[in-house]
C-alpha cells in the first residue's frame, strides 16, 4: 500500500525546488495534495506538473491571514490537514556589517513567522496522527560567513520544532526538522560554477543532494514508519555536518 494512501497534505512552499519534490512524492505516495506560492501562476503551475488533482493556492507564507485562508481551502475539500510541511524560506548573504533592518525582517518573516503562524493555522485542522515537517537547514549549527541571518533563522526553526513536539505531543501530532545541506535546486543552479565547486568541496559525499533525496526523508518523518519520531532533526547534507 502507498505510504500516504488517503492522507491530505498541505505543503506551504511547495511550487519550486525542494517543497516541490515533496509534494510529488507525497503525491506519488497516495496524498492528496495542496501546494501554496506567493504567486499564483507558479502554484498553478507546480499542481498542473504533480498532477492527480493537486491544487495550487496563491498565499503569502509570511501573512498569517493567507495561511489561515489556505488551511480554509483544504478542509473545505477534505475537512482536515493529515500532513503538513512548511517550506517557503529565504536565503540572501549579508555579513554583519552590511546587514539591514530590511534585510533582517524579511528573512525572519517568511523563514521564522511563517513557520509560526503557519502551523497555528493549520492545528484546527488537525487531528490525532497527523505530522508536521519543517524544512530547516543544516546551517542551524554552523557558522557561515555572510549567511549569519539566515542560519539563525533555521536555528529558531530547530528549536520551535522541540517547544512543539513538547505542545502537541500529547494532542498525537507529531512534529520533526529535515534539515537538507546544499542541494541541486533550480535556485542553486543559477549560482556561479566556482562557488558550487566551493558548496561541494567539503561534501564527504561528493555532490549536492538531489532535491529527491530531501523529498524521501521528509516522506518518511510524515508517514507512520516514523511514528515513534518526534522533535527529530533528520540532516540530509551528506554528511557535510556530522564528521
Amino acid at each position: 500500500m502507498a505510504r500516504m494512501s488517503n492522507k491530505v497534505a498541505l505543503i506551504v512552499g511547495g511550487a519550486k525546488g525542494i517543497g516541490l519534490a515533496i509534494a510529488e512524492r507525497l503525491s506519488a505516495e497516495g496524498a492528496k495534495i495542496f501546494i501554496t506560492s506567493r504567486r499564483s501562476e507558479d502554484a498553478e503551475k507546480a499542481a498542473s506538473r504533480i498532477g492527480n488533482e493537486a491544487v495550487g493556492i496563491a498565499a503569502d507564507a509570511s501573512a498569517p491571514e493567507d495561511m489561515v485562508k489556505a488551511v480554509e481551502s483544504v478542509r473545505a475539500a477534505y475537512g482536515r490537514v493529515d500532513a503538513l510541511v512548511l517550506n517557503a524560506g529565504l536565503s540572501e548573504p549579508a555579513d554583519i556589517f552590511d546587514i539591514t533592518p530590511d534585510h533582517f525582517y524579511r528573512h525572519f518573516d517568511v523563514n521564522v513567522r511563517g513557520m509560526v503562524f503557519g502551523l497555528q493555522a493549520a492545528l484546527p485542522a488537525m487531528t490525532n496522527g497527523g505530522s508536521v515537517v519543517l524544512v530547516g537547514s543544516i546551517a542551524d549549527s554552523a557558522g557561515y560567513a555572510t549567511y549569519g541571518t539566515y542560519a539563525a533563522t533555521k536555528a529558531a526553526v530547530r528549536s520551535y520544532a522541540r517547544t512543539w513536539t513538547a505542545e502537541l505531543a500529547p494532542k498525537g501530532i507529531r512534529v520533526n526538522v529535515v534539515a537538507p545541506g546544499p542541494t541541486d535546486t533550480e535556485m542553486m543552479a543559477a549560482v556561479p560554477e566556482d562557488m558550487r565547486a566551493a558548496l561541494v568541496s567539503p561534501i564527504p559525499m561528493g555532490r549536492m543532494a538531489r532535491p529527491s533525496e530531501v523529498a524521501a526523508a521528509a516522506l518518511f518523518l510524515l508517514s507512520e514508519e516514523a511514528s515513534y519520531i518526534a522533535g527529530a532533526e533528520l540532516c540530509v547534507d551528506g554528511g557535510l555536518g556530522q564528521v
